[in-house]
């Protein structure tokens, strides 16, 4: 999975997260399952995590697994990426960043939809390309009947403030180009 974008480190089921958003996410899934291996879309209550939605994606997973679907992107996430891929497959979000990246996500968001694992992300600094801070993401299947994914939750963290002074100080000085994916599509998870 992290053979395409070597600056990037994958965790499977942590136990513990040390982001607090992250960390809040993992607990509040854990809470909605009520004795199931994983909770259901319909667990998921905006009113619940409000002060968290602009960390948030929702991602359909399609028949067979055979592409996926961003379904709900959060403002926070649509700025880092400077796009918003609210209703596009994975496949065509992905395609700016080249058919390595597209098969990479495809093989992440296949791994959590076919085993309902959890899988923690972390990339550094210019982990896809130039202009990509530092990120951390949590990936968490949800299931309609208890047993096959339908959705997952992806939850995608960064240093707002850092990001946000570091694109404004590119601007203005013209140091280095703006992020890929300034177009539709150009969008991860």
């Amino acid at each position: 999975m992290g053979d395409s974008c070597p600056k990037t480190e994958v965790a499977f089921n942590p136990e513990k997260l040390e982001h607090p958003t992250l960390a809040f996410f993992r607990e509040y899934w854990d809470s909605k399952r009520a004795g199931r291996a994983m909770p259901a879309r319909k667990d998921i209550s905006p009113s619940e995590v409000r002060e968290h939605l602009g960390w948030m994606i929702l991602i359909d997973v399609l028949p067979e697994m055979k592409d996926f679907r961003y379904r709900l992107i959060g403002t926070l996430v649509t700025q880092y990426f400077n796009t918003d891929a609210t209703g596009a497959l994975v496949s065509e979000a992905w395609s700016v960043a080249g058919p390595d990246r597209v098969r990479s996500m495809l093989a992440l968001l296949r791994h959590v939809a076919g085993s309902a694992a959890i899988v923690h992300l972390k990339g550094g600094k210019d982990w896809e390309s130039t202009g990509f801070e530092e990120f951390e993401s949590l990936y968490l299947p949800l299931s309609d009947d208890g047993k096959t994914v339908n959705h997952v939750l992806n939850v995608f963290v960064f240093d707002k403030h850092a990001v946000l002074m570091a694109r404004e100080i590119s601007r203005t000085s013209g140091e280095r180009p703006a992020p890929a994916g300034t177009r539709r599509g150009g969008r991860t998870n």
